[in-house]
């Protein structure tokens, strides 16, 4: 017996997660605008590598036995008939609603189109573009700009590849300087320039491009790994801009409910719960909101359980891989320290398969 409806909008690392963990307990409907799941760990190297043009799609036909997959667009939440409308005019009902919308990434990190041939197309034109490059600009000194000058370097070993970060250090946000050297001395290493203090905007003139000090830069193609931003405008377009705070994320309270909705969830990159977006985290909250929503299905009146809370996550792994045999591996220590391991870590954690196999799993597939 499959207990009330849940509608999870958006077919991202916790929307998978999330209804793959409800589907035994209620009638759940999980609703993307993609027709496949877009592993977007993999999407860095399939921007660069055209035999990993595909490996970043999963199929969803075998993530829910008793829930459906709906590929369409969320336009409006209508709070009163609780129902979710889509583009299509179809109205789906929920008891439960769950927003997993998660963050739009820079390019190549980004699923362009609908389709999975339309994303690989998009990638194919990257491909193309850094094959035929004399010199590829990677703007962000994050674990997304290193990873990816790292994987242009490896692809093009005869180009010139320059890495402009706007910090003092590579890799400064994750708060270990022993990494941030590492991956500098790594992409140095490989003819990779690093130039740090780096502002850099788009000149005047196309594949001109300016730092802070007035320097321009001169590159035939360029990639801006520089943060990323909630998918929550049609939220705020369908009057929902009540629920998000000022940097455009779902505000959410310790349960991972939407401000004063007990039947309105929000988990992973979308929400305000935890400033560092990453995949560890978005599972956990998934894991969180499943089984609080559970006990508000399951329990009414005097009788309802109470709900977990969720801590958000500051000390996790960072695995930033160099190529698919090499990296740097943050590991917290007891003690408020970090281990930094090296290339055989972070190879065998990720580097080599991006957690493809994992994700394969995870949707049901053999990790093949």
């Amino acid at each position: 017996m499959l207990d009330g409806d849940v509608v999870v909008i958006g077919g991202g690392y916790a929307g998978v997660r999330l209804a793959k963990r409800l589907d035994a307990t209620a009638r759940v409907t999980l609703v993307d605008r993609k027709d496949v799941f877009f592993h977007r760990i993999a999407s860095l190297r399939a921007g660069v590598r055209p035999d990993w043009s595909f490996t970043p799609f999963i199929p969803y036909d075998r993530l829910l036995t008793n829930g459906r997959v709906v590929v369409g667009k969320a336009v409006r939440i209508d709070t009163t008939e609780r129902q979710v409308v889509l583009a299509t005019g179809e109205r789906l009902p929920y008891d439960v609603l769950v927003i997993a919308t998660g963050a739009d990434y820079p390019e190549p990190a980004r699923f362009t189109g609908t389709t999975a041939e339309e994303a690989a197309k998009s990638f194919a034109g990257h491909q193309q573009q850094i094959a035929g490059a004399g010199h590829v600009l990677v703007v962000g000194g994050g674990p997304s700009g290193v990873e990816l000058s790292a994987e242009i370097r490896l692809a093009r070993p005869d180009a010139r590849v320059t890495l402009a970060h706007s910090g003092p250090e590579l890799l400064h946000s994750t708060g270990s300087t022993r990494a941030g050297r590492k991956a500098r001395s790594w992409l140095e290493s490989h003819d990779v320039e690093v130039r740090l203090d780096a502002f850099m905007s788009p000149g005047f003139d196309f594949g001109m491009y300016r730092d802070a000090q007035g320097g321009i830069i001169e590159a035939d193609h360029s990639f801006w790994a520089t943060g990323t931003t909630p998918n929550t405008l049609w939220l705020r377009l369908a009057g929902h801009g009540d629920w998000l705070n000022p940097a455009g994320h779902v505000k959410v309270d310790q349960a991972l409910r939407v401000q004063g909705w007990l039947d309105v969830f929000a988990v992973g990159d979308v929400n305000d719960a935890t400033e560092l977006k990453i995949t560890p985290a978005a599972l956990a909250q998934a894991d969180l909101a499943a089984h609080n929503i559970r006990a508000y299905l399951n329990s009414a009146g005097k009788h309802r359980k109470e709900p977990r809370f969720y801590r958000p996550i500051h000390r996790t792994p960072i695995i930033v891989p160099f190529g698919p045999a090499d990296g740097v591996t943050l590991l917290p220590v007891p003690g408020g320290e970090t281990a930094v391991l090296g290339s055989r870590t972070t190879t065998l954690a990720k580097a080599k398969t991006l957690m493809t196999p994992f994700m394969r799993r995870q949707l049901g597939y053999t990790a093949a």
